[in-house]
């Protein structure tokens, strides 16, 4: 069956290259969302604009060169890797649409929403297509139930960045097993490879492994999976009591989840490490850790980055005056509270985080001006990280340069974003993506240290 796919705005903006998502199928476009699109392209808020415009050229890259009717009746997409056709691509000038006929139109006058007008275009086309299954794309919820109470038959969310379809089925970093981890091998192939003990055995003992997983027992057993191969799982042994020992920058572990954590970050062969987990569970407090430990004590970079995500409200309350660290000090109020962790027990201790910030050269930014720069010899912190996309999530991720390492920071039970859910999320993508990235670690920090109300608040409000 032909089927026929209606984008929404929210859709392009998610994901500005969603036209080559749909195969050999047809894609149309409203004109409403070219118009939306258009505002959109000159706002302050540099993200959104950003995916706008990539959006306005993705679409112009394939109409370019056609003619007006040839663009109302589909014209060819052809993938720019493989020379192949993808489907084919329309706009519908919506503007033109006559309420005189049978599809149950909403009103679609310009006192009303634009969703309402992109809706009528699928109701339009499920009305003279029959027999082809048309459906609207679009990650608005309440939209989707408009067209649903509308008639529409066929409606859903935008599905290609759903890289697991349950937020439990998450790649968390680590494998327990009941009982005694050796009960389960019969066969090993012991290897001392420096001051490291490696086990290969039978990848059929943990079919789901990757590398940079940590596999821990009932008892007193942790390894950490090195390289999979097709046959194979080369495991490194390591201490548990050790691994509890830990310190960096005067903090300790507190659980054997933060240990994992304190082990991957200092990891050298490990370029990036995603810290998921509930508030409270130590994800910052960790990543400042190593990063002052890295700089101030190991001479490894030669300064630490600290940015999150300024979300769209802030231009709600106006331009703050002052720097950019100064412009960020609001959003930033966490590493501030971290710092003084750190350091509450130094005999001055806002003068030993003054300090430190000079020396350490902690550098604050907003994720709005990272674009388009290169980091060399540097630790970058990312915090907050769940409200972003998979599209946003890369272009941070494609900034690190030479000589650097970066912490990705993220609650997936805390996104502010109206369009991202947990299986969404660009964090989720970037976790599910680069596990068996060898030069990746993911962890997931699952108890609660900050104190027992924040525990209690987290499992039970």
């Amino acid at each position: 069956m032909e089927k026929i796919f209606v984008l929404d705005t929210n859709v392009l903006l998610h994901d500005p290259m969603a036209l080559y998502a749909f195969k050999e199928h047809k894609i149309v476009i409203p004109m409403t969302v070219l118009e939306e699109l258009d505002t959109i392209k000159d706002r302050k808020d540099k993200d959104v604009s950003r995916e706008a415009r990539i959006a306005i050229n993705a679409i112009d890259a394939v109409l370019s060169d056609a003619s007006p009717k040839a663009i109302q009746e589909g014209v060819d997409i052809v993938d720019a890797k493989g020379g192949s056709v993808t489907g084919c691509l329309a706009i519908f000038p919506d503007q033109l649409i006559s309420h005189d006929n049978e599809a149950p139109y909403l009103d679609g006058s310009p006192q009303q929403a634009n969703d309402n007008r992109i809706i009528n275009v699928a109701l339009h086309l499920q009305t003279h297509n029959d027999g082809k299954y048309v459906c609207l794309v679009t990650k608005d919820i309440n939209m989707r139930l408009k067209a649903k109470g509308s008639g529409l038959e066929n409606v859903e969310d935008y599905r290609k960045d759903r890289v697991i379809e349950d937020i439990e089925l998450m790649s968390k970093g680590y494998e327990t097993l009941e009982g005694d981890f050796w009960d389960r091998v019969e066969t090993v192939k012991s290897v001392q490879k420096g001051k490291a003990t490696m086990h290969v055995i039978d990848r059929a003992i943990l079919p789901e492994a990757y590398p940079q997983m940590f596999v821990c027992d009932d008892g007193d057993f942790v390894g950490l999976v090195r390289e999979v191969d097709n046959d194979s799982i080369h495991i490194q042994q390591l201490s548990r009591d050790r691994l509890m020992s830990q310190q960096l920058w005067g903090l300790t572990p507190r659980n054997i989840e933060q240990a994992m954590a304190f082990f991957l970050v200092q990891c050298d062969d490990i370029d990036m490490t995603a810290l998921t987990g509930p508030a409270g569970s130590g994800k910052t407090l960790i990543a400042l850790a190593y990063g002052l430990h890295a700089i101030m004590e190991e001479k490894r970079y030669d300064k630490l980055i600290v940015a999150r995500n300024t979300p769209p409200i802030a231009e709600d309350i106006g331009f703050l005056p002052g720097t950019e660290e100064e412009k960020m000090a609001p959003w930033l109020a966490a590493f501030e509270d971290n710092l003084e962790v750190l350091h509450g027990h130094d005999e001055s201790p806002y003068g030993s985080i003054d300090y430190i910030k000079e020396r350490a050269n902690i550098q604050f930014k907003s994720l709005n001006f990272m674009r388009g720069r290169s980091f060399n010899n540097a630790y970058i912190i990312i915090d907050e990280c769940q409200g972003l996309t998979q599209f946003q999530l890369k272009s941070i991720i494609t900034r690190v340069g030479v000589n650097s390492k970066i912490v990705v920071l993220g609650n997936l039970a805390q996104i502010d974003n109206k369009y991202i859910t947990p299986v969404t999320s660009g964090l989720t993508y970037l976790v599910e993506k680069s596990k068996d990235f060898e030069h990746a670690g993911i962890m997931h920090v699952s108890g609660i240290e900050r104190s027992r109300l924040a525990e209690f608040a987290e499992e039970n409000l």
